[in-house]
C-alpha cells in the first residue's frame, strides 16, 4: 500500500463525526431535550395565566353559575354544614368554570407543542379534527346536563323522602353535577378519537369489531362509576349512549381506514392489508 493511499484513509477516518457511536454523549440531543422542556414550560405558563384570568372572571359570574347548576332540580334548597363550606364550593365552581373556558387554549398549546413531531398529513388531520373534539365535548356535556341530570338527581333527592327529609349540602350537589357533566362530555369524544387513531394507523375497524362485546361491558362499568345512583335506569341512560358512540366510532373507523388506504395507494406504496 502506498503512503498516499494510507494518508487518504487516515484523513477519511478523521472526518468521522465524534458523536457517532453507541453510548457516546450527544450534546445536540441533550440541547434539543432542554429546548423542548423550556418550550413545554413556557406553554404551561401561558395556560396557567389564561386559567387564572378566566377563574378571576368567573368570580363575577358565580351567582349566575349557581343558578344554572340548581336549575336541574325544581325548588331545590341547598344547605351548608361547615363554616367554610360555601367559600370552598365557591372557589371550586369558579375554578371549574375557569378550567372549562381554558380547555381550548390548553388544547391549542398542546397541539403546537407536538406539531413539530408530526408528519404534514398528521398535522392537517389534527387541525381539522380539533374543532370536532370540542364540539363532541360540548354535545356530551349538554346531554348530561339537560337529559341525564334531571332524572338522576330527582331519583337521588326524592328517594325515601317520606322517611327522611332530604337536606342536600351545596358541596355534594356541585360535585355530582360537575363530575357527571365532565365525564359524559369526555366520553362523547370517543368517535373522534377512534377516527384519528385509525387514520394514523394505530387501530383498525376489524380490531374494534372484535372487541365490541368487551366495549359494551366496559360501557356499563363506566356507567356504574360515572352515575351517582345505584338504580339501573340511570346507568342504562349513560351506558346506551356510550355503546352508540362506540358503534359510531366503528363507522368512522371504517371511513378513516378507507381514506388511509387510498392515501397510501396514491403514494404508490400499495394497499394496506386488513
Amino acid at each position: 500500500m502506498s503512503y498516499n493511499t494510507l494518508d487518504q484513509e487516515v484523513f477519511e477516518e478523521d472526518q468521522v463525526p465524534s458523536d457517532v457511536g453507541v453510548g457516546e454523549d450527544k450534546p445536540e440531543a441533550r440541547m434539543g431535550i432542554f429546548d423542548h422542556l423550556e418550550e413545554l414550560r413556557s406553554r404551561l405558563i401561558r395556560v396557567l395565566i389564561v386559567l387564572a384570568i378566566f377563574t378571576f372572571i368567573s368570580f363575577f359570574l358565580a351567582d349566575w353559575i349557581f343558578v344554572v347548576l340548581k336549575s336541574r332540580v325544581a325548588g331545590l334548597q341547598l344547605i351548608r354544614t361547615n363554616v367554610a363550606e360555601m367559600v370552598g364550593t365557591y372557589m371550586k365552581v369558579c375554578l371549574m368554570s375557569g378550567v372549562a373556558l381554558t380547555m381550548p387554549v390548553a388544547a391549542y398549546q398542546l397541539v403546537m407543542f407536538i406539531a413539530p413531531a408530526l408528519k404534514p398529513q398528521e398535522k392537517r388531520l389534527v387541525y381539522i379534527m380539533l374543532p370536532g373534539v370540542f364540539a363532541s365535548f360540548l354535545l356530551g356535556a349538554a346531554f348530561a346536563f339537560f337529559v341525564l341530570l334531571p332524572p338522576a338527581l330527582g331519583f337521588l333527592i326524592h328517594f325515601g323522602e317520606d322517611i327522611a327529609l332530604p337536606l342536600i349540602r351545596v358541596g355534594d350537589y356541585v360535585s355530582v353535577v360537575v363530575t357527571l357533566t365532565f365525564w359524559i362530555g369526555l366520553a362523547f369524544e370517543t368517535p373522534v378519537v377512534i377516527f384519528f387513531l385509525t387514520r394514523i394507523g394505530l387501530i383498525t375497524p376489524l380490531q374494534l369489531t372484535r372487541f365490541r362485546r368487551l366495549a359494551f361491558v366496559a360501557a356499563f362499568v363506566l356507567a356504574a362509576i360515572i352515575t351517582p345512583t345505584v338504580d339501573p335506569l340511570n346507568q342504562i341512560i349513560v351506558a346506551v349512549p356510550l355503546m352508540i358512540l362506540y358503534e359510531i366510532g366503528i363507522l368512522l373507523s371504517r371511513l378513516a381506514f378507507k381514506q388511509r388506504n387510498q392515501a397510501i395507494e396514491t403514494a404508490t406504496i400499495g394497499p394496506v392489508e386488513r
